[in-house]
């Protein structure tokens, strides 16, 4: 398996939203039951949200959960991380960005959590998955190439179809 080097595969340096194919915007509504008795919504909740906006975006390039299992591979969460800036409540509007920053040898999403009222950040984040053949259990050092084609794909539909 030949691999280019990976800072063909960093893409830490872009603006959240340089590249529409590489992070995805989306909106939920703070549902009642994801708050606790003060009317703040339990920390623990904050990880559906970024699943939601990671699957959403997922899809966008082409391998959904569904696809990641239909080729073999399961992609487990092995590290997850979020900053709390602001609290957020019951009935609050709020856009969810995700963005892959990494994918050669792991997926590297970051996000960001923000009101849409107030516009203020309120949450920073990221998580960090492995392939993982779902056959043996076997944890992959590299990115599966059906994961990197996805981004070749996505590289030369934006390049007309030409190699750089």
């Amino acid at each position: 398996m030949k691999h280019a080097s990976p800072e063909k595969y960093l893409l830490k340096n872009r603006a959240l939203n340089d590249d529409p194919h590489y992070s995805i915007l989306i909106e939920i509504m703070i549902p009642f039951y994801d708050t606790d008795a003060m009317g703040i919504v339990w920390h623990g909740n904050y990880y559906r949200y970024l699943e939601v906006a990671r699957e959403a975006l997922m899809k966008q390039i082409g391998y959904s959960y569904r696809q990641m299992k239909q080729s073999g591979y399961i992609w487990p969460i092995v590290d997850a991380r979020l900053k709390y800036i602001k609290s957020l409540s019951f009935d609050t509007l709020i856009q969810v960005h995700a963005q892959i920053v990494e994918y050669e040898n792991r997926l590297r999403i970051e996000y960001q959590i923000f009101d849409v009222l107030s516009k203020k950040r309120t949450t920073t984040g990221y998580t960090i998955q492995v392939a993982v053949k779902e056959t043996t259990s076997e944890m992959c050092f590299v990115s599966p190439d059906i994961l990197l084609q996805k981004f070749e794909n996505l590289k030369v539909n934006d390049d007309g179809g030409g190699d750089e």
